[in-house]
């Protein structure tokens, strides 16, 4: 009897098992509400690169920035400016060997320590511009030499006009 039991009891667990395999799977549920997925826009076209500014060779042998000029007691860049420091950053970005000293300058009027001071805010409006524009931090330096070296040595308001400036020297 107990082979009976042991027999009855394989049986019926090899019955259980094959069970489960054999049954019927069930399909997924179809949606019956597909939406068409919207469309993607395309990406929208690379950023148009301005070309480089046609230089002359020669003036790249020669590459002599132009000055910038200030008010009286001011070291702000005067718009009328901003063209000809933009001017100078792309010669500079051009010639990625030249490095740049800007040279903070002033009129006589004013102490000495006053001038070299306002001399040092000029130059550094000057190197600000650029390093916004782009030009390497390492390729720039200033000075000021306040009212030491004059461009004009008059003593009128001509004279002293064209002494408040910020003038560029290439150090190759």
């Amino acid at each position: 009897m107990k082979r009976f039991g042991v027999l009855f009891f394989v049986l019926t667990l090899a019955v259980l098992m094959i069970l489960p395999a054999c049954s019927k799977k069930e399909a997924p549920p179809v949606e019956e509400d597909i939406t068409p997925a919207e469309e993607v826009p395309p990406p929208p076209p690379p950023p148009v690169v301005e070309e480089e500014p046609e230089v002359i060779e020669e003036e790249l042998e020669a590459l002599v920035l132009d000055d910038v000029f200030f008010d009286f007691d001011k070291y702000s860049i005067k718009s009328e400016f901003k063209d000809v420091l933009e001017a100078n950053a792309k010669l500079l970005l051009l010639r990625s060997e030249a490095v740049l000293v800007i040279e903070g300058h002033c009129d006589e009027r004013g102490t000495a320590e006053y001038n070299l001071a306002l001399g040092e805010k000029r130059a550094r409006a000057v190197m600000d511009f650029f390093l916004a524009y782009g030009v390497d931090a390492d390729r720039l330096s200033m000075i000021s030499y306040g009212e030491e070296r004059p461009f004009e040595h008059g003593h009128d308001d001509d004279a002293w006009a064209m002494n408040r400036r910020a003038h560029m020297v290439i150090k190759e």
